[in-house]
């Protein structure tokens, strides 16, 4: 799942509902991603006896920070990095970005970028990879894109959402894709509803069916995937991207 290499793992975490949270791991350090709860990513690090290093959130929504604090009990050195604009509503942050924004994390670098939508303040992490070391970029991108679809407007605006998604648009085709939810079945078939007879749409989905009865998780997805059949990023313009956002919020399979 995703790119196999021994020093750039990343490992999924399945908890609540539909959340994923992410664990990236190289040597014996791990960088945690949006963890909704704190119990499962305990047991994980100590198992395979990792120490965190730091917590990347995305956004302030409960099951995205909501286990944080017990994490930093385990480990109170782990940095939590999030959005400066959003340090009210993301307390524990103990490294606050911006835009644009570079850090270095486990020897990769990480491009910090704005994408607000699903909320006002929310951030992807983009981790740039290289070919020398043969890793692929990776996004971790919260609850802006997910698999064949995108997060709900909670705060932002439907141009908002528009111009996050073809900021995205904009990254190498061969980024992996990593969500917070795994949502990406529903949203195939909502897909497949307006364009039935698209064919790398009915392809996804008969994979996706296949990997979720199997107990397997669909992500991470390659952006180029995305792009063949996630209607939100095929949209040409805020209004394409509206009426879509729309139509899928009342979609009833």
């Amino acid at each position: 799942m995703g790119q196999e290499n021994k020093n750039f793992i990343i490992h999924p975490i399945p908890v609540l509902m539909d959340n994923i949270i992410w664990i990236w791991v190289k040597n014996n350090q791990a960088v945690v991603v949006d963890p909704a709860i704190s119990e499962p990513v305990i047991n994980w690090l100590n198992d395979h006896k990792l120490t965190l290093n730091s917590i990347l959130q995305t956004h302030h929504h409960e099951d995205h920070i909501g286990g944080t604090k017990d994490l930093l009990s385990s480990w109170p050195s782990a940095e939590v990095i999030a959005a400066k604009r959003d340090i009210e509503r993301i307390p524990l942050q103990t490294y606050s970005v911006t835009d644009n924004e570079t850090v270095t994390l486990l020897d990769e670098k990480i491009t910090v970028l704005e994408v607000p939508g699903h909320t006002s303040n929310h951030i992807c992490f983009f981790v740039h990879g290289s070919k020398k070391t043969k890793i692929d970029p990776v996004l971790f991108c919260g609850d802006t894109l997910f698999g064949a679809g995108c997060g709900r407007l909670f705060e932002g605006t439907p141009n908002q959402m528009f111009e996050s998604l073809q900021r995205i648009n904009t990254l190498p085709k061969n980024t992996w894709i990593y969500c917070a939810h795994e949502y990406t079945k529903a949203n195939l078939q909502w897909a497949q509803s307006i364009y039935p007879e698209d064919s790398y749409i009915k392809k996804r989905l008969e994979d996706v069916i296949h990997k979720r009865e199997k107990g397997l998780q669909s992500l991470p997805s390659k952006l180029s995937e995305e792009q063949k059949t996630n209607l939100f990023l095929r949209a040409k313009t805020s209004k394409e991207f509206s009426e879509l956002r729309f139509h899928k919020d009342n979609w009833q399979s």
